[in-house]
């Protein structure tokens, strides 16, 4: 799962979303270091990726990239999925996404001496290009996929998986809505775990 379904899972937790979030650029036991809630959202976020790798419904939508976009087929995979988290998302949440992108984004700025370095850096293309929003869109989904591949020195020419995207719309987004059930589901229960015990 990308950035939107982190934040999302994370329920109404300011400091768990900001730390579910940043989760992929802190490294062992260097959560450690951030407070008790930012800590409990880098938890929270290896769960839902141990928990997504190891999905049976996930990874077979990740095998019709695998040929073709290889290690980046699970990157990519991450991003269709937020796609339809966001175009479906009246179904998942009473605020609209506009609103709610916004109220993140702020929070990340009030936020800003927790943030990594990497968070940082990338925190002002994040909400100029409005990721969360665009995710959406077919186009802003193909946006997002040459942003990444660009990070990748266009290794992987991400933003061609748009054609295949296009192919098995129906059965992937079958296949997420299946699967986001589980997800939700171990998150909810994952959530009070770790909300009621010490770290």
């Amino acid at each position: 799962m990308n950035f939107l379904a982190h934040i999302y899972l994370s329920g109404e937790h300011e400091l768990i979303k900001i730390g579910n979030f940043m989760a992929d650029g802190i490294r062992g036991s260097h959560y450690k270091e951030f407070p008790t809630a930012i800590q409990q959202g880098v938890l929270l976020h290896r769960t839902i990726d141990s928990f997504t790798d190891a999905h049976p419904t996930y990874r077979k939508s990740k095998h019709r990239l695998h040929e073709r976009y290889g290690h980046y087929s699970g990157v990519i995979m991450d991003i269709v999925y937020d796609h339809f988290l966001a175009k479906n998302w009246s179904k998942y949440h009473e605020t609209p996404l506009e609103r709610y992108a916004e109220t993140f984004y702020q929070s990340l700025i009030d936020n800003y001496d927790l943030l990594t370095d990497k968070v940082k850096k990338m925190m002002p293309y994040m909400i100029k290009r409005n990721w969360l929003v665009s995710y959406a869109s077919l186009g802003g989904l193909e946006m997002i996929l040459f942003q990444m591949d660009y990070r990748t020195h266009h290794r992987a020419h991400m933003q061609n998986a748009i054609a295949e995207l296009q192919e098995f719309y129906t059965e992937f987004e079958e296949e997420f809505t299946l699967f986001f059930e589980e997800l939700r589901e171990a998150c909810d229960t994952r959530l009070k775990e770790i909300l009621n015990y010490e770290l």
